[in-house]
């Protein structure tokens, strides 16, 4: 138990001192501890004043003040957290996942708000949309990126940009594009991974696939019907060759667990064009669901031409660590509980919200039991359900 102890109190201390340095002043960085602190509690949610109530605090007017007007930088925060979680869940074999996630909004102030699909609520709502970068291996998964989809309509606003802070020179930017963004900003940093997967939302933009292949990095990214491949001296369509498929030649396969259990399906490759990088492959991977035969998913794959095809399957089924991350991060760390309306608020609380998601992993990573976790960090039973959730000891 000793050593437990000793092993949580370094690692909470050292997410601290890492950050500490990002602080001008040492209310500043108090705050930033408390903040943290608050994030990790036992408040249902994670707003100002039940936070402040759980910290002990009268009122949460310094924790308000402290995300409204604290001189601090949310992208220096950011960059901390991303060597946080390379140092101590990264992999030369990590797998970065993109995507993105809704916050629903009452009113039209909250920048960057709109009526607009979120798979949140699996309809139209009115809602902020972040894009997400996450990190996965077999140490653990945490969110390592995060910007804020402005709407065209926000964008081409000066009255509502100058009321939500958004920066002068910031320009509409598509999610996609965000998403590549923020990927070759985390390869620059030396963040080590060797595998992009995302939905066909990303997988549709061949700017990111076209990129990853040129820097020799694999990927298994979903492409929707619209997309089309070369096959010969053919452009053909996805959703021509989803149509034109064979009976035969499938086979089955597992793509990890779920929450239901082990995720099976049938799954074929198709031949399309190969890349003129010597030594690498690309192909088509379909999945079939059991239940429906009707239900169809493609992939365009890269990688190495000596790959297996199982670990393809391996890196199409991790898209859905990011999921498990926006809904612990929701649940546990306060990711959409925010009060704030301004964009460089929804920035300084994501990152805290990251940053304690992280903090939670890399415990989570190292199997520390929640009892001697409290004695050095009181974040007690909002932590039962994530370590339960990961079948860790409570």
């Amino acid at each position: 138990m000793e050593v437990k102890s000793r092993e949580i109190e370094r690692e909470y201390n050292d997410l601290l001192i890492r950050i500490g340095k990002h602080f001008s002043t040492g209310p500043g960085y108090e705050n930033a501890k408390k903040y943290i602190r608050g994030l990790l509690g036992t408040a249902e949610r994670k707003n100002g004043w039940q936070m402040s109530e759980y910290l002990g605090e009268e009122t949460p007017y310094a924790l308000q003040q402290f995300l409204y007007r604290g001189r601090f930088d949310a992208d220096k925060l950011r960059d901390e957290l991303r060597t946080y979680v390379g140092d101590e869940l990264g992999d030369e074999d990590g797998i970065i996942v993109m995507d993105d996630t809704g916050f629903l909004k009452k009113g039209n102030k909250s920048c960057g708000v709109k009526r607009q699909y979120t798979g949140t609520a699996g309809r139209i709502e009115n809602c902020q949309a972040g894009v997400f970068l996450s990190y996965a291996s077999s140490k653990g998964t945490a969110l390592i990126d995060r910007q804020l989809y402005i709407p065209k309509e926000w964008a081409e606003d000066s009255e509502r940009r100058r009321e939500a802070g958004i920066p002068e020179g910031l320009e509409f930017q598509t999610k996609p594009e965000m998403a590549f963004k923020m990927l070759q900003e985390a390869t620059s940093a030396g963040m080590p991974y060797k595998w992009v997967t995302g939905d066909c939302a990303y997988g549709d933009y061949r700017v990111i696939r076209t990129w990853l292949e040129k820097n020799e990095k694999s990927y298994v990214m979903s492409v929707s019907g619209k997309e089309y491949v070369w096959k010969g001296t053919e452009q053909v369509s996805v959703s021509d060759i989803l149509k034109s498929l064979p009976s035969e030649g499938w086979f089955s396969e597992s793509c990890g667990d779920g929450s239901k259990g082990v995720r099976l399906y049938d799954w074929m490759t198709v031949e399309i064009n190969p890349p003129a990088l010597e030594g690498f492959t690309r192909f088509m991977l379909i999945r079939r669901s059991k239940a429906d035969l009707e239900e169809l998913r493609a992939y365009i794959c890269f990688a190495p031409i000596d790959t297996p095809v199982k670990k393809f399957i391996e890196i199409a089924g991790a898209r859905w660590t990011i999921e498990t991350c926006f809904q612990e991060a929701k649940s546990e760390t306060g990711l959409d509980q925010y009060e704030v309306r301004s964009f460089d608020g929804w920035y300084k609380h994501i990152t805290f919200s990251c940053l304690a998601l992280a903090l939670l992993s890399v415990f989570s990573a190292n199997s520390l039991d929640k009892e001697t976790l409290q004695k050095h960090n009181p974040t007690n039973s909002s932590l039962e359900a994530f370590k339960k959730g990961r079948n860790l000891r409570v």
